[in-house]
């Protein structure tokens, strides 16, 4: 009896040790993931996959923002939303460490800069036309005097020049101007994901998105260089949004559209 109640009491001190590190593991992962204490959500408007607003009641949405909320919530965190003009802006704050999380294209390059979880969703790139266009197709954008828009700083910038030589690929500061210029005929079309296209076409009248793509972007959650001890934790977050609905329901609220199977 002595000897079982020795077995029973070293058993309890076992469970008694495996639950204060998994605390201590938990705790050292929001130190990690949120240092200031808060999530620091990097976002930029306009974009289904940053921050979108609803206009009857006003709600922020976008997988930036539920997903990074979403995360707040696990590591027990409060909120912090940090808003930009794009997503050049939100990496560049990445990588200063003055903001802890946004989803982003996951390019090589920006993987120079930023630390990047596994494939959160795909979406294909595309154009969009104004009301009117002769712009029937992508195939017809390569041509002299066809004046495609792109984001500052976006991976479109760098990457369309190559693919269109023929065209003139013009940078806008961010989506808002990037409509203007449309309207006021300063640009023929303009190109990036397509859930940014068609959110831009929703307040276009007559605006289309050209059926096809000129590539696809795997987004995924970006974080600060350096936090090495929170990437296994993030891991295992973007694997749960992912078969638990959870990001089906964020890319809903924001109306994504254009997305394609994570690859």
């Amino acid at each position: 009896m002595k000897l079982h109640r020795i077995g029973l009491q070293l058993a309890a001190a076992i469970t008694l040790v495996v639950a204060a590190a998994a605390v201590a593991a938990a705790g050292n992962e929001r130190d990690i993931l949120a240092p200031a204490g808060k999530l620091r959500i990097g976002v930029y408007p306009g974009s289904p996959t940053s921050m979108v607003q609803e206009a009857k009641t006003g709600e922020t949405h976008g997988l930036s923002v539920d997903l990074g909320s979403e995360l707040a919530r696990r590591l027990e965190v409060p909120v912090e939303i940090v808003q930009f003009q794009r997503i050049a802006d939100v990496l560049e704050a990445i990588k200063a460490g003055r903001v802890d999380f946004t989803v982003s294209n996951a390019t090589p390059a920006r993987a120079q800069d930023v630390a990047f979880s596994q494939t959160l969703l795909s979406i294909e790139l595309g154009v969009l036309v104004p009301a009117g266009s002769s712009i029937a197709t992508i195939d017809d954008m390569d041509r002299p005097g066809v004046r495609v828009g792109v984001t500052k700083g976006s991976t479109s910038e760098r990457t369309l020049p190559k693919l269109m030589p023929k065209a003139t690929v013009i940078p806008a500061q961010n989506l808002n101007l990037a409509v203007e210029m449309l309207g006021r005929g300063e640009l023929d079309a303009f190109a990036t994901n397509k859930a940014v296209l068609f959110e831009m076409s929703d307040g276009m009248p007559g605006a289309s998105v050209l059926d096809g793509r000129w590539g696809i972007e795997h987004l995924a959650v970006a974080i600060p260089r350096g936090r090495d001890g929170g990437l296994d934790y993030l891991r295992r977050f973007v694997a749960d949004v992912q078969s638990s609905g959870l990001l089906a329901q964020a890319v809903a609220r924001a109306g994504l559209r254009g997305s394609a199977k994570a690859e």
